[in-house]
């Protein structure tokens, strides 16, 4: 489940012409780094943190994939790097 929104999150972002451009110049990746990282939990992890920076990606990106907006949130949790720290 949440490799699929991740997925669908890097499909979202590849379609977003500007956005697209920002996340690869944030990661670094270039497109052919992309098809080779999609299946990389890590990258996928990545990926929604991407999302996840600013509330107004996390909206559209929601809307765009018909799903809640703590959904991205809470794949994020489950990839690898996602663990909610515990303060106490």
């Amino acid at each position: 489940m949440a490799e699929t929104l991740a997925l669908q999150a890097l499909g979202w972002i590849a379609s977003e012409d500007e956005l697209f451009g920002v996340f690869l110049n944030a990661t670094g990746a270039s497109q052919s780094d992309l098809r080779e990282q999609a299946g990389n939990a890590h990258f996928l992890g990545a990926v929604l943190d991407f999302i996840l920076q600013e509330d107004d990606r996390v909206l559209r990106f929601a809307e765009a994939a018909g799903v809640a907006p703590t959904a991205p949130g809470q794949a994020r949790q489950v990839l690898p790097g996602g663990e909610t720290p515990h303060w106490t």
